[in-house]
């Protein structure tokens, strides 16, 4: 699923209610999230849910600028699983330069989500941006 497929399956929803059940429906095709990933280290901090992101470094060349990043993750809560499916569509098949420079709250925004997500929720997405930036900042200065 890429974030074109969303912003299309967006535009033939008109209601919110189905809007939030499909965000759900995205996040319940996320594959499971191994136990031992399941760490402090990769636990999120500042979302009102349980929220874990595994990053990974996949070098791709000598420039870190076009090696990529593979992410997991879950939420104990529903709606914040399907909004990690969104971010994971953003940010899938961006080189670690191209994340870093990625707008995601602003594509939220776009979508409506950002408007229809109560000031927890808006908080937790952007501890969530703001942690995957940080892991691939991370990554291009190694």
């Amino acid at each position: 699923m890429t974030i074109d497929d969303i912003r299309a399956d967006f535009a033939l929803l008109d209601d919110w209610e189905d809007r939030y059940r499909y965000v759900i429906e995205l996040g319940r095709a996320l594959p499971p999230l191994p136990d031992g990933l399941r760490t402090p280290a990769n636990k999120v901090s500042g979302c009102a849910s349980q929220v874990w992101l595994a990053t990974e470094h996949l070098k791709n060349s000598g420039d870190p600028k076009s090696d990529r990043m593979r992410m997991q993750g879950t939420s104990d809560a529903h709606i914040v699983q399907g909004l990690i499916a969104v971010l994971f569509a953003i940010y899938d098949g961006k080189t670690l330069d191209e994340i870093v420079r990625t707008d995601a709250e602003g594509i939220f925004s776009e979508l409506g989500l950002k408007e229809h997500l109560t000031q927890q929720r808006s908080n937790g997405l952007a501890s969530m941006v703001k942690r995957i930036r940080a892991d691939a900042e991370l990554m291009l200065a190694a």
